[in-house]
Parts: C-alpha cells; sequence; structure tokens
C-alpha cells in the first residue's frame, strides 16, 4: 500500500516508516500539519497514518479538511490523547481505526492489513442510490444485487460519474473521459442524447442533469 505518515516524533516517525517499508509499504512520512496537507493536494494515497497533535494543522483538522473536499481515504489515528470527543469527531468523519500511544508495530501491520481487506472492497463498491450500486474493478452496474446489461459507452459514463460523485462532470470532462476514443470532435447534443438514453434505461433516476454544464451524480445519505 501507498501510505501517508503523519508524526512529528522523530524516532517514531523512523521507526515506522522503517518497519512498514521493511515488509513491502510505499511510505511518504511528514512531521508537519501544513506539509501533509500540501503533499495531500498533489499525491494519492491509499491509507493515511496520523498523529493527532502535530505542528500547524492536526490530523483531526487536516481529516475534517479532506472530509470537506468529499475525498475518502481510509486513515488510522495514533495518539496518546484518549479524549473521546476527538475519537468521536475523527470516527463521525471516516476514521478507519485508532490505536492508542505506545503500541506495537506489530499491532499496526494488523490493523493495515485489516483495512487493506476490508478498504478495497468499499472502494471498488460504490452505493449510487437506494437501489443501484457500481463495482469500478468489475465494471458492473448493479440494481438491487442483479447486474445489469448496458453498453460500453453506458458504462463508461457510469464508471466516469461514479468516480465524480458529487461533483459536477461538465461535457469537456465528459468530451476526454468518456469519449477519449474517438478521434473527431463529440458535441454537447452528442453526449446528451446517450446520457438521456442511460437514464431512460434507468429503473431509478440517479444521474442529475446541471442544464448547461453538465452532470452529476450525489453521494447518497443512506
Amino acid at each position: 500500500m501507498k501510505i501517508l505518515l503523519l508524526e512529528d516524533d522523530i524516532l517514531l516517525n523512523e521507526s515506522i516508516t522503517k518497519y512498514l517499508t521493511g515488509i513491502g509499504h510505499t511510505m511518504t512520512s511528514v512531521r508537519d500539519g501544513n506539509v501533509c496537507l500540501a503533499i495531500l493536494e498533489k499525491e494519492k494515497f491509499d491509507l493515511l497514518v496520523f498523529d493527532i497533535n502535530v505542528p500547524n494543522i492536526n490530523g483531526l483538522s487536516i481529516l475534517e479538511t479532506l472530509h470537506t473536499q468529499k475525498k475518502t481515504i481510509p486513515i488510522i489515528f495514533i495518539s496518546a490523547l484518549i479524549d473521546i470527543e476527538d475519537i468521536s469527531r475523527a470516527f463521525e468523519l471516516g476514521c478507519y481505526d485508532y490505536l492508542k500511544k505506545p503500541f506495537h508495530l506489530k499491532e499496526l501491520t494488523i490493523r493495515i492489513d485489516r483495512i487493506a481487506k476490508t478498504a478495497t472492497k468499499v472502494m471498488c463498491h460504490k452505493r449510487l442510490s437506494n437501489s443501484y450500486s457500481f463495482n469500478c474493478e468489475t465494471m458492473t452496474l448493479y440494481f438491487h444485487d442483479e447486474p445489469q446489461i448496458l453498453s460500453k459507452r453506458q458504462l463508461k459514463i457510469i464508471e466516469f460519474l461514479t468516480h465524480n460523485r458529487g461533483f459536477v462532470c461538465s461535457y469537456d470532462m465528459f468530451r476526454k473521459s468518456v469519449w477519449d476514443d474517438c478521434d473527431g470532435f463529440v458535441d454537447d447534443a452528442t453526449i446528451r442524447t446517450e446520457v438521456n438514453r442511460l437514464k431512460n434505461h434507468l429503473q431509478e433516476d440517479f444521474i442529475t442533469n446541471i442544464r448547461g454544464i453538465g452532470y452529476t451524480i450525489k453521494i447518497p445519505t443512506l
């Protein structure tokens, strides 16, 4: 896994980095919240391991920023603090696990392995509405857990919108991502026709048209 570690204790940072690198993980290690947030703006990670109390921006505030940006990345908090309000807030924002310092590095590995197994399923299988979900790994749309038959283009539309749930996808974005295999220019009317054909095929309309701009799938609150 590609892991970003935020830990301001130099010795602990080096110990965790060396240990996890030694068992095959790719590590990026920082000791400052501002540096951590800047890296997250540029790079993608499979897992975050954050201390809460670090210089400048603390780990919990970074998680709140990611939550606001609708970025979902599995995270383990490591901290000597036992503030139940901080822990509760962390889990509300999507924290996967919490380790109290001091801890054995083997225990951290066990938590990471467990997340790797569950997070893969969660990240691949996205809920789109009360009835529909999409498996990004198998490129399959499900209606009440029953696989649906769609054209290749329709599946690319679903995949594209699924990866950008909560954001409005413009026609230009569709051209670059869904019609990237076309030699000629694809106009807005062609995109609208194909999306409408897909929407007519659905038994629950979860694709929202933003007039004159494009389409979006809202993140369902289930």
